[in-house]
Order: C-alpha cells, then sequence, then structure tokens
C-alpha cells in the first residue's frame, strides 16, 4: 500500500471558491498517472504539465502508479489551476516536501513545462476561500498582489517556481509576503465640464448618478449621448470596501484583473451592440460572467440600444430586477452578481435624425414607431429617466463660459447618497443603499409626497396611465431629486421633474400606436 497526500484546492462556481480535496496516492502497479474526479479537459491535460515541471525540478517520478482524485468526486472540476496542488501533492508523497507544511494552505496555480508558476484566474476568491477555512494560500508570483487584497492575516506564499516553494519548506529561502497593488486612479477622467450647453441632459445624468437610477437618453447622432455617459463614472461616488472586493471577484474570476491590481473606481462597461448572450448575461464553456456581471456595482452603457438582438435585450430584464445573472447548466446553475446601473443611448429613428428641425425622414413616422418598438414594453418599464437629447447647434458650442466641473456635482451625487443610506439604515433596511433598490412598499412610506405632489401623481398616472412599475418608479425618482434639494418630503415640483423624465417614452408609446 503506497502513502497518500493530500493537498487543499478550491473549484470555482460562481464568485465563490468551493472546497476541494486532491488526493495522491503512489503504489506499486502498472506504470502512469491516472486523474479521476469529474476533470475536465484542462486538468486531464494536467498530467503532462505536472510530469514535466517536476522533471524540470529535478524530479523525476517514481516507475509506479499514481493516482490523483479531486474530492469531491461529483463536483465539475474545470480549468488548469489544479496543476500545482497536483504537483505538490506527488512531491508531498514521494517526500521531496514535508506533507504537514501544506495541510495549513488552499493552492492554485498552472504549470509551466520548466517548472514555473503561471497566474491563475481566481486568486482573489481562492484567498477568501482559504481564509473562511482558516488557512493560508499558495498561488503564483503574478497572483500574490491580488490574493494579497483578501486580508492582510491570512498567510500567503506566492513562489515563481516549484524550487523556490521546495527550498521556502526547506527553510533554505523565505518566500516574503506580495503586497496588495491598486491601480492608480486615471488623472485624465473625462470631465462634464468638456460639455456645453444639454442642461437638461447633464441634470438628468446627475439625478442617475444621486438615486442609481436607469437611464435613456433619444436624440440625434452627434448630440453628444456617448459623451455624456462617459462622463456618468466621474460624479459618482467611489467604491466601498466591501463593493471593491465583490466587484474584484467577479473580475478575478473572469481574469480581467490586470496585474492583481484593484481600483476603487466603479465598473464602466460598454459591450458593442453585437454582443451575444453569453457575452452580455454570462456563459460560454466555463460559465464565465458576462458584460453585465462586470459592470457590478457599475455602470452597463448600452449605445444603439435598438441593435442589439431582441434576445439579449430581454435577458437583463432578470438582473435589472434581481441584481443576479442566473447561467442555467444542464448539471447545475451558476449566478453571478449584477447590481448594474443600466445607461442606454439611441438615435429617434432609424435614419437618425427624426424630428430635428429642417430634417424629415424618408420613411415618414413609421420609420420612428418601427425602430422604437425594438425595445420591448417591459424593458422600457424598468429605466426610470429617459431625456431627449437634442442636436448641439454651433452657437452652443462656441458660448463663453465653462461648464461645471465633475468634482462640484460628484459632491452633490454623494451627499443625497448619504441621506439615502441613512434612511435605509433608520429603516432597518441594511441591504438596500440607494432609492432605484428600494422596495415597492418601502417607497410608497419613504417618497409619501405632500398633498399637492399626490395630485399631481393622480392626475398623470390616469391621463398616462402609468403601470404600476411606472409609478412606483417615478416615486423613486421624486425621492432622489427631494434628496438632492435636501428635502426631507418630497414635493409638487419633485413629481413634476419626475414625472417629465417618463414623458418621452410615454410619447414613443403614443407615436408606435399612431
Amino acid at each position: 500500500m503506497g502513502m497518500v497526500a493530500r493537498v487543499s484546492t478550491v473549484a470555482f462556481q460562481g464568485i465563490e471558491g468551493v472546497p476541494v480535496d486532491v488526493q495522491v496516492m503512489v503504489a506499486p502497479g502498472q506504470i502512469g498517472m491516472q486523474i479521476v474526479g469529474l476533470p475536465d479537459k484542462a486538468v486531464a491535460e494536467s498530467r503532462e504539465r505536472v510530469r514535466a515541471a517536476l522533471h524540470a525540478s529535478g524530479l523525476s517520478l517514481p516507475p509506479k502508479r499514481i493516482t490523483v482524485n479531486l474530492a469531491p468526486a461529483d463536483l465539475p472540476k474545470e480549468g488548469s489551476h489544479f496543476d500545482l496542488a497536483i504537483a505538490l501533492g506527488l512531491m508531498a508523497a514521494l517526500g521531496a516536501i514535508p506533507a504537514d507544511a501544506l495541510a495549513s494552505y488552499v493552492v492554485i496555480g498552472e504549470l509551466n513545462l520548466d517548472g514555473t508558476i503561471a497566474a491563475v484566474a481566481g486568486a482573489l476568491p481562492a484567498a477568501i476561500g482559504a481564509n473562511a477555512l482558516d488557512k493560508g494560500l499558495i498561488c503564483p508570483a503574478e497572483s500574490g498582489p491580488e490574493a494579497a487584497w483578501a486580508g492582510s492575516e491570512i498567510d500567503i506564499l506566492a513562489p515563481r517556481s516549484l524550487i523556490a516553494l521546495a527550498n521556502h519548506f526547506r527553510g533554505t529561502q523565505v518566500l516574503s509576503r506580495p503586497e496588495p497593488a491598486i491601480r492608480a486612479t486615471a488623472a485624465n477622467m473625462p470631465d462634464l465640464a468638456d460639455i456645453k450647453g444639454q442642461e437638461s441632459a447633464r441634470r438628468a445624468l446627475e439625478v442617475a448618478a444621486a438615486g442609481n437610477h436607469n437611464l435613456l437618453m433619444v436624440g440625434p447622432p452627434g448630440s453628444g449621448k456617448s459623451m455624456l455617459a462617459a462622463r456618468l463614472p466621474s460624479i459618482l461616488p467611489p467604491l466601498s470596501p466591501a463593493e471593491l472586493l465583490e466587484v474584484s471577484m467577479i473580475h478575478s474570476i473572469a481574469g480581467q484583473l490586470s496585474g492583481g491590481k484593484l481600483s476603487d473606481r466603479r465598473p464602466f462597461r460598454t459591450p458593442h451592440h453585437s454582443a451575444t448572450m453569453a457575452a452580455m448575461i454570462g456563459g460560454g464553456l466555463r460559465a464565465r460572467p458576462g458584460e453585465a456581471s462586470l459592470a457590478h456595482h457599475g455602470v452597463l452603457f448600452l449605445d444603439e440600444f435598438p441593435e442589439f438582438t431582441p434576445q439579449v435585450l430581454d435577458a437583463l430584464r432578470q438582473p435589472l430586477e434581481t441584481a443576479e445573472c442566473v447561467i442555467a447548466r444542464a448539471n447545475h446553475r451558476v449566478s453571478y452578481p449584477a447590481a448594474i446601473q443600466l445607461v442606454a443611448a439611441m438615435n429617434p429613428c432609424r435614419c437618425g435624425m427624426a424630428g430635428e428641425p429642417g430634417h424629415s425622414c424618408a420613411r415618414g413616422p413609421r420609420c420612428v414607431a418601427d425602430y422604437q418598438a425594438r425595445i420591448s414594453g417591459p424593458l422600457l418599464d424598468r429605466i426610470d429617466i429617459r431625456i431627449d437629447v437634442p442636436a448641439v447647434t454651433a452657437s452652443d458650442l462656441i458660448r463663453p463660459g465653462t461648464a461645471e466641473c465633475s468634482a462640484s456635482i460628484a459632491a452633490r451625487v454623494a451627499r443625497a447618497r448619504e441621506l439615502q443610506q441613512d434612511r435605509f439604515l433608520a429603516a432597518g433596511l441594511s441591504g438596500i443603499t440607494t432609492n432605484a433598490r428600494c422596495t415597492t412598499t418601502m417607497i410608497e412610506t419613504m417618497a409619501a409626497p405632500d398633498a399637492g405632489g399626490l395630485q399631481l401623481l393622480r392626475d398623470a398616472a390616469e391621463k398616462m396611465r402609468f403601470s404600476a412599475r411606472g409609478y412606483h418608479r417615478v416615486l423613486k425618482v421624486a425621492r432622489t431629486l427631494a434628496d438632492l434639494d435636501e428635502k426631507p418630503t418630497v414635493g409638487r415640483i419633485h413629481i413634476a421633474e419626475a414625472i417629465s423624465y417618463r414623458m418621452p417614452s410615454e410619447r414613443l408609446a403614443t407615436t408606435a400606436v399612431a
């Protein structure tokens, strides 16, 4: 009977690292190496990488039967990050490193044929998972700065090669703990001071930022819709430490953390309208997170909104409602967080110029109706603020004086968000921080308007036939407007402005009928 060495590692499900036990047995029998326990192709190929890496590190495998079991056997194992755990299990079984040294670590890493250790996705969730098991983490040198973010008390070893790690355990070479790396904030962030004119659009952007509301901009090409959207991150508050970890875990699993550097900037994702379902919601071979999840706690900007395929747009309804993307698989379901702020931009019609002075659409009003009908009613209903962004005239651009800069708008946004957070905390709702995420039952009490406001809201709801969702969305936006004014009660003026942000869409609906 041979000796069994055990090493801990993780399999990734969503952004969670699920514990996996690697058991390695070297015993007499037919020469060879077998990996069992639902491995995918990358794990099965691990055999050759491990053999070559050990050989390059001066360890040749004995002429015996080697069995590697990845337990639990029914959990699917995907990816190349099991290499290092398998190699270390073998080294322990052969006595090249003390077996007890590995007992207090979770191990992830891919091996190169020369015995060096290659970076893998998921170091941050792996480190957080290791900490939950009261263990340290052994990971590739390049993944170290990212893993170090999981907490200063976690023991992290980030060797460059198998030999460096063996030397560390023998005590002939000490590996120092990696430092968490932070991405420097870009100094040349696009600023709202660049945009002249467009007062109403700038105002809508500020309101959307303050309450975390979804926003749709309709206007001809060149009116500055994309420029406005690109400046939204500059007025949003930075990520809180908890949000930063959540966002980074998703980006880590997707292999999108460059050099393991984390940033407290909110994500701003701009997928092209040719994006597939898997690219947007997540999926593909290993059920990777899609754009909606990569935009978690940030902005998902969809330019040319009606040009996205209808299936992709309708798939966004669920994340907008539940703040998560669920990818169904034959044998399991994966879910990734996706608390996103949707910002969309579109031309008023196919040719882009409908309703502009001096332009008439060759195809007439049908052009507008057909183009705008591409966006389903239920999806439009989930957008709180819709505005028309008219074409900018030359005189607007040459007007002297500069527009207000992002920093001063950001201060108002931060103040409004503070008020919201305090209100939700006082009501005992710890999970909710912005008006847009408030439940329908709570918003009716929190945004109860004064008498004048209520009358106006009732009249409008009747006249414009709001859906129940539309009615609550108006209340949410009105609450944000009152917060920007630092007023405890929602007034008539706030209700009026909130209703005006639903007007363009109601007009869309009526033109579509005509």
